[in-house]
C-alpha cells in the first residue's frame, strides 16, 4: 500500500481557502473607520501599541447633535486602568470612567465646549451634526498598549461615525505598525531570502539525485515543504508591505499566508514521522495499519489547525492582547505535537532495533529533531507567560521562523549529496522501491520488506552524466562487487571455447566466432602441439569449482585475472622454452589480448 503523500494536503487547500477567506479578523488596524450604533453606554473601539515618544492619534468623529454628549476615553495597559474595567460586570459606566486620570488628558469630550476636540456644528439635510477633527500625541516611559473606548453615561445609547489613524513616527517601517509589530516586515523579508536559498539548493540537490535515480519521496516532501514555506513568507511580505503603505492591508492575504505556513509545517512533520518509521531508509512501503494511523493523525492535525484559524478570526476578543496558542485549539495543537514526538521516538527506536547499521543517520537525526519537537510547546509557554504583551508578537514571529529555519537547514545539511553516503541511504535507488515492496509469495503484499543492503558508493557525488575518473583507480570491494566479478568470470569461462583465455574486456561483450580457416580447439584434425593450458572442467562440477580451477591455472601461467597479481614476465602460450633458452618475443601475447592457438595452415585445394 502506498504511504500517505503530501499531495493529499494540497487537495485540502482549495476547500479550506473557501472556508477561511470570508472569515476576516477584526482589524487591529492602524487605520480604523466605521459607523457605530449601540444601545449600550460604554463601547470598546480599538487598541494600538504606541512608542514612548512618537505615538500619534488623528481622528474625525461625527454624530447627531441630538445624541450629545459623547466622550472618547483613552486607557493604557496598567493593571489599574484597562484590565480593571474591561469585562468588569460589577462596574457601570461611571465606575469605568472614574479610573481615568484627567491630568493625563485621557478624555476627549466631543463637544464645542472642549477646544482640544476640534468640534463644530454642521447641518446636513436639515439635521445638525457635531463634527470633530483633531489629534492627540502619546508619550510614556515605555511602549504601551492604549485602548480607545466611547462612552455616554446615563444616555439613550451611542451613535458615531469615526475615522482614526494611529501611527508611530513617519518612517515606512514604523508609521502604521503597532510597537509590538516593529521589525516583522524586515524579519519576514530576511527569512524569505534565506528560505529561497534553501529551496533552490534543495532543487539543485534534487536534480542531481534524480539523475542517479536517488530522488526519494521523502526528499520530494522536503522540497515541497520548503517551497510552501517560501510561498507563505512571500504572501506575508506582500501583506505587511501593503499594510505599511496604507495601514489597512489585505486580511484575506494574511489568512492565506497563515494557511500555507501551517501546510508547510504539516508536510515537514509527516516527512519526519515517515523517516522515523524507516520509509525510504529501511523499507520501501508503509504497512496498511501504519498508513491508516498516519492518515487519521494528519487529518486530525489539519482540522485542528483549521479550527485554530477560525477561532482566532471569529472568537478572539479584540479588547485583549492574545497569542495564537491562548485558545482551546492552541492547547490541542500542543498536545498533538507531544503525541507526534512520542510516535516519532517509538518509530526511530524500532527502526534502530531492526537496522542498527543505520545509526550514523538516525542518531543525529533523532537528536536534532527532538529539539525541534519541543521547540513549539516551549515557545508557546514562553510567549504566554514570559514575554511582555507589548513586545510579544515581533519576538514570537522571529522565534517561530527561526524554528522552521532550523528544521529545514538541518535536514538540508544532513542529506546533502556530498555526505549522502554517510548520513542518508542514497545508495538505494528509486527503481528499487518497487522491488522492495513487491508482492510476496501467493500475491501477498510485502509491505514491510526492507531494502537490500547495498555497499555505499563513492563519497564524491558525481552525476551519472559526468565521467567519474576516480573510479579508474579504485579497488573493487571484496564483498559484493568482487563476488559479481567472480560469477561473471565463471559464466564467461564456461561458455568460452577451450584453449582461449577469457579477459576482462571480453567479459563485457559476447565472444566473436573463430575464423573459418582455423579449426576449433580440441578437434582431432588439429595437428599443432597441444598447449599446456587446458582449463577442462567436468560438466558436473559447480561454478565455484570451475572458477577455482580457472583462477589457479591462470595465476600459474601469468595471465591477467581481475583481483590477482600477474607475473612480471608472462610465458608464451606456445611451446615451453627449454633450459637456457629465451622465449621468442614474437610468441608472447600482448597483455589483455587473446591469441588463437597456432596451427598448421591447411594445404591448398587441388585444382579441378
Amino acid at each position: 500500500m502506498e504511504p500517505p503523500r503530501a499531495p493529499a494536503l494540497c487537495r485540502l487547500l482549495p476547500p479550506l481557502l473557501l472556508l477561511l477567506l470570508p472569515l476576516l479578523p477584526r482589524a487591529r488596524a492602524k487605520y480604523v473607520r466605521g459607523n457605530l450604533s449601540s444601545k449600550e453606554d460604554w463601547v470598546f473601539l480599538t487598541r494600538f501599541c504606541f512608542l514612548s515618544d512618537y505615538g500619534r492619534l488623528d481622528f474625525r468623529f461625527r454624530y447627531p447633535e441630538a445624541k450629545c454628549c459623547q466622550n472618547i476615553l483613552l486607557y493604557f495597559d496598567d493593571p489599574s486602568q484597562w484590565p480593571a474595567v474591561y469585562k468588569a460586570g460589577d462596574k457601570d459606566c461611571l465606575a469605568k470612567e472614574s479610573v481615568i486620570r484627567p491630568e493625563n488628558n485621557q478624555v476627549i469630550n466631543l463637544t464645542t465646549q472642549y477646544a482640544w476636540s476640534g468640534c463644530q456644528v454642521v447641518s446636513e439635510d436639515g439635521t445638525r451634526y457635531l463634527s470633530c477633527s483633531s489629534g492627540r500625541s502619546f508619550r510614556s516611559v515605555r511602549e504601551r498598549w492604549w485602548y480607545i473606548a466611547l462612552s455616554k453615561c446615563g444616555g439613550d445609547g451611542l451613535q458615531l461615525e469615526y475615522e482614526m489613524v494611529l501611527t508611530n513616527g513617519k518612517s515606512f517601517w514604523t508609521r502604521h505598525f503597532s510597537a509590538d509589530e516593529f521589525g516583522i516586515l524586515e524579519t519576514d523579508v530576511t527569512f524569505l531570502l534565506i528560505f529561497l536559498l534553501i529551496f533552490f539548493l534543495s532543487c539543485y540537490f534534487g536534480y542531481l539525485l534524480k539523475g542517479r535515480q536517488l530522488l526519494h519521496t521523502t526528499y520530494k516532501m522536503f522540497m515541497a515543504a520548503a517551497g510552501v514555506e517560501v510561498l507563505s513568507l512571500l504572501f506575508f511580505c506582500i501583506y505587511w508591505g501593503q499594510y505599511a503603505t496604507d495601514g489597512i492591508g489585505n486580511e484575506s492575504l494574511k489568512i492565506l499566508a497563515k494557511l500555507l505556513f501551517s501546510s508547510s509545517f504539516l508536510i515537514f512533520l509527516l516527512m519526519l514521522i515517515l523517516l522515523g518509521k524507516g520509509f525510504t531508509v529501511t523499507r520501501g512501503r508503509i504497512s496498511h495499519s501504519g498508513s491508516v494511523k498516519l492518515s487519521v493523525y494528519m487529518t486530525l492535525y489539519t482540522l485542528t489547525h483549521v479550527v485554530l484559524l477560525i477561532y482566532e478570526a471569529e472568537f478572539f476578543d479584540p479588547g485583549q492582547v492574545l497569542y495564537t496558542y491562548e485558545s482551546p485549539a492552541g492547547y490541542g495543537l500542543i498536545g498533538l505535537q507531544v503525541a507526534a514526538y512520542v510516535w516519532f521516538c517509538y518509530a526511530v527506536l524500532i527502526s534502530l532495533r531492526h537496522f542498527p547499521e543505520k545509526q550514523p543517520f538516525y542518531v543525529p537525526f533523532f537528536a536534532a529533531y527532538t529539539l525541534w519537537f519541543f521547540a513549539v510547546p516551549v515557545m508557546a509557554l514562553i510567549a504566554n507567560f514570559g514575554i511582555p504583551k507589548w513586545a510579544r508578537e515581533k519576538i514570537v514571529n522571529g522565534i517561530q521562523l527561526g524554528i522552521h529555519l532550523y528544521a529545514h537547514g538541518v535536514f538540508l545539511i544532513m542529506t546533502r549529496p556530498s555526505a549522502a553516503n554517510k548520513n542518508f541511504p542514497y545508495h538505494v535507488r528509486t527503481s528499487q522501491i518497487a522491488s522492495a515492496g513487491a508482492p510476496g509469495p501467493g500475491g501477498s503484499q510485502s509491505t514491510d520488506k526492507p531494502f537490500p543492503q547495498h555497499v555505499y558508493g563513492n563519497v564524491t557525488f558525481i552525476s551519472d552524466s559526468v565521467p567519474n575518473f576516480t573510479e579508474l583507480f579504485s579497488i573493487p570491494p571484496p564483498a559484493s562487487s568482487a563476488g559479481k566479478q567472480v560469477e561473471e568470470t565463471a559464466v564467461a569461462a564456461a561458455v568460452a571455447p577451450r584453449g582461449r583465455v577469457v579477459t576482462t574486456a571480453e567479459r563485457a561483450r559476447p565472444s566473436p566466432p573463430l575464423p573459418a580457416r582455423f579449426p576449433k580447439a580440441g578437434r582431432p584434425e588439429l595437428d599443432g602441439p597441444t598447449p599446456p593450458y587446458q582449463p577442462l572442467v567436468p560438466q558436473t562440477a559447480g561454478a565455484a569449482h570451475r572458477l577455482h580451477r580457472i583462477l589457479q591455472h591462470a595465476h600459474g601461467r601469468g595471465h591477467r585475472t581481475p583481483g590477482l597479481s600477474t607475473l612480471a614476465h608472462p610465458r608464451p602460450m606456445g611451446r615451453t622454452p627449454g633450459p637456457g633458452r629465451a622465449p621468442d618475443p614474437r610468441s608472447i601475447p600482448a597483455p589483455g589480448l587473446c591469441h588463437p592457438r597456432p596451427s598448421r595452415p591447411s594445404p591448398p585445394l587441388a585444382p579441378r
